[in-house]
């Protein structure tokens, strides 16, 4: 299938997707897109099951799955435009207001969740008779602990909050998947490298190197090619001319991280917040500012409906599924709330800034969507025997967040801060 065809698939399947989710299903458009998208999928394979001839249109849904390539399509592609899209729609000065809360829920929480629900999830594993080793374990819960960018914002155009917990929640989503990814990357390397335990001896101290230069390295590269940009566009007040920057800081930052070996989801961020709110009051007329916003809103909300309809496709096709993994992944979902419960308490309780920290745990524990970033990650973990027990959680945790989580999110915030709006 050549490239031109699947991204004509892809994008008349979210069209129609998301016009039949607007029209009849008034369901918010990546939850209608996953929906349907994954009830499709899995009707046709039921149907391939029971129907003779019914095959060849699961065969066909395989093959647009196996050519779309979410894992190599979202982490080494998409995801640049998806985070960039999302950082340039934030309030640098409030992010900056909250630097202290967004660090430590990007950063300290998902550590917290990591470690909670990989050994949670090893312990019931192991209870269910379906022994995983404790590293994949955590692999998995490095997976899912970020928060997802495209999720996270999505739902919050609908909920009802304070300005500061706002931009700390939003904040979190963006910065967190690059933390996650560069602690999933280095899990990931012990687990292969040696699948017993996690040593503390030579490992840790290189893993932490690892940890800190890619973070770290993110950043800084970041606020380089943003500043960059920023000269440029101080030098033209022209739409077209600042378009055209705009697509070359995100696909270009993020290109120069991965070849430089450092967090492209980090360094794309520090690039968009850079380059956004703050420079666009600064620097750029009204109208181009507006254009500019406009733009990456369109690009957000396409690409947003072309990954969760690839998720959607995907979490459908999973072939075989053992009592044992099922019983796991019907668990899971509690497993990841009570991880996220276990990340958030901390950092809420040590800021005295949040107000209401009872509403505001609430809101952010229920608000921790997870979606495509996820399952990229665990679709692209290498064989082995514990591959599909980790997707099938990995599906579960997912589905869950993104229908029961987000569409009840904004009820929750109304109820916990009926003054806000």
């Amino acid at each position: 299938m050549g490239l031109f065809e699947l991204v004509s698939i892809l994008l008349t399947l979210a069209a129609l997707f998301g016009f039949v989710s607007h029209r009849w299903l008034r369901l918010p458009g990546t939850v209608g897109v996953f929906l349907l998208a994954f009830g499709v999928a899995f009707a046709t394979s039921l149907a391939a099951s029971l129907v003779p001839g019914a095959e060849g249109v699961r065969d066909w849904e395989q093959k647009l799955i196996a050519s779309a390539n979410l894992p190599a399509t979202l982490l080494q592609g998409a995801l640049a435009f998806l985070l960039f899209a999302g950082a340039i729609e934030q309030d640098s000065a409030e992010l900056w207001h909250r630097r202290w809360s967004v660090a430590a829920l990007a950063s300290l929480s998902v550590v917290i969740s990591t470690a909670v629900f990989g050994t949670a999830m090893w312990l019931l594993f192991g209870w269910l008779g379906q022994a995983v080793p404790f590293v994949w374990c955590l692999v998995l819960g490095a997976a899912l602990a970020p928060t997802d960018p495209v999720a996270v914002l999505a739902v919050l155009e609908h909920s009802p909050l304070p300005g500061g917990l706002r931009a700390a929640i939003a904040g979190e989503s963006l910065f967190n998947d690059g933390v996650g990814v560069v602690l999933f990357t280095v899990l990931l390397g012990i687990a292969t490298g040696a699948e017993a335990d996690v040593t503390v001896g030579g490992v840790a101290p290189i893993a932490i190197w690892d940890f800190v230069k890619e973070a770290g390295g993110g950043t800084l590269l970041g606020l380089a090619t943003g500043s960059v940009a920023f000269w440029a566009k101080k030098q033209a007040d022209d739409a077209s001319v600042e378009l055209s920057i705009s697509l070359a800081l995100a696909a270009a930052t993020y290109s120069l991280a991965l070849r430089l070996d450092v967090s492209g989801p980090i360094a794309v961020v520090a690039a968009g917040l850079l380059i956004g709110t703050t420079a666009e009051r600064h620097v750029s007329s009204e109208k181009a500012g507006r254009i500019l916003k406009t733009f990456w809103q369109k690009v957000d909300a396409i690409l947003n409906a072309m990954l969760f309809l690839l998720v959607g496709l995907e979490a459908a096709i999973l072939s075989s599924w053992s009592g044992a993994v099922l019983l796991a992944a019907l668990a899971a979902p509690l497993v990841a709330l009570a991880a996220r419960l276990a990340s958030v308490v901390p950092v809420v309780l040590a800021h005295a800034r949040y107000e209401r920290k009872a509403g505001a745990i609430a809101v952010l524990v229920w608000g921790g969507v997870r979606g495509g970033v996820a399952v990229a990650l665990v679709l692209s973990l290498p064989d082995s025997p514990h591959r599909d027990a980790l997707l099938t959680v990995c599906y579960a945790v997912v589905a869950f967040t993104l229908v029961a989580q987000s569409l009840t999110l904004g009820r929750l915030a109304r109820r916990a801060f009926p003054d806000a709006g």
